[in-house]
């Protein structure tokens, strides 16, 4: 019984450090009065990243100093492995992005109704997940709602 209880401790602890392992950390930029990036970092929170929240007094500084372009824009920049992320981006399209070498970022522009952070109310709009390569280009990565 002694060695059961024992070895099923030792099997938690070694789950417990590979979750911890697998946990993806992502820096935010955010301006503090901004409530839907509250809510897109709950968002990622719940979906496994560790979150290192910083709030800022200069967004476009930030979404310069990263090369997001101006017409992909949104209310909050991340960042991760180098990359950046910019707005309302799904959790999923952002663990992804860690096999696209060729991409310097993900966005998704504006703050459209229905996306991670922006879930408020029933009147839901379909948006893209946009690319960013390296030498500038812009490519449709997703599309939400996904066709089934």
């Amino acid at each position: 019984m002694f060695k059961l209880k024992l070895s099923l401790a030792v099997a938690l602890m070694i789950c417990g450090v590979a979750q911890a392992a697998e946990q993806l950390i992502i820096d935010v930029h955010r301006d503090a009065n901004c409530g839907c990036c509250k809510e897109w970092v709950k968002h990622l929170e719940l979906n496994g990243f560790k979150v290192v929240d910083h709030v800022e007094s200069n967004m476009s500084a930030i979404k310069q100093s990263l090369g997001v372009p101006q017409e992909l824009a949104s209310c909050h920049t991340a960042v991760i492995g180098g990359k950046f992320v910019e707005g309302h981006v799904p959790a999923d399209e952002i663990k992804k992005l860690s096999g696209r070498s060729d991409l310097a970022g993900i966005a998704v522009p504006g703050m459209p109704a229905g996306s991670p952070g922006m879930e408020y109310g029933q009147n839901h709009q379909p948006y893209k997940v946009l690319g960013v390569t390296k030498a500038g280009a812009q490519e449709v990565v997703s599309q939400y709602p996904i066709s089934r």
